[in-house]
């Protein structure tokens, strides 16, 4: 158990588990891509974590760039979109993969998508290290997906709490009224 300000947390998925994740993610853009123009944009702050491990396994003539979008305050999603900040990359005539540390509503994500796609890439597609199917409200479903997890609040490995955790080589569940509730599917 980890304390984080006011609130205490549970080991949910542990750094093995997770870089074994991410090496089947690898694995499979690896093999989907060969041959192919891709860009990878990572979204901060989050995503840093996945997203270096990730690219570490890409063996792809890519590219990758970073970019800043903010919806969250405390344990919960604002519902707000801020634009999107710093993409300098070229995407036309790039198959583009944005990187997320979790999607959960989706709200983010096809905000992000619906902008890039309007520099008229050749695809744009989602790799996500952690995915709330029974939270997610968006048009598009991640592509591809390490975890696919119940609505519960988690920390660690890029995620946050108050901007706190991040550094955290696992991923840590909160934990309510002495109980952890979390599942992994």
């Amino acid at each position: 158990m980890i304390q984080i300000n006011d609130k205490s947390f549970d080991v949910f998925i542990s750094r093995e588990d997770i870089q074994g994740k991410v090496e089947t993610l690898a694995a499979q853009i690896n093999a989907d891509y060969r041959d192919k123009n891709v860009l990878f944009i990572a979204v901060l702050n989050g995503s840093f974590m996945f997203a270096s491990d990730l690219m570490k396994r890409i063996n792809l003539d890519c590219e990758i760039s970073f970019v800043k979008v903010s919806s969250y305050v405390g344990t919960s999603s604002t519902g707000r979109i801020d634009e999107l900040i710093g993409l300098n990359a070229d995407v036309s005539d790039k198959h583009v993969i944005i990187i997320e540390d979790i999607v959960d509503t989706g709200i983010t994500i096809d905000k992000i998508i619906t902008l890039i796609s309007e520099e008229q890439p050749l695809s744009v597609k989602t790799c996500t290290l952690l995915y709330k199917p029974d939270a997610f409200k968006g048009k598009v479903k991640p592509h591809y997906v390490g975890f696919a997890i119940s609505n519960t609040f988690v920390v660690g490995y890029g995620l946050d709490y108050d901007e706190k955790g991040r550094n955290l080589d696992e991923i840590f569940q909160l934990k309510e009224n002495g109980v952890t509730r979390g599942e992994i599917n």
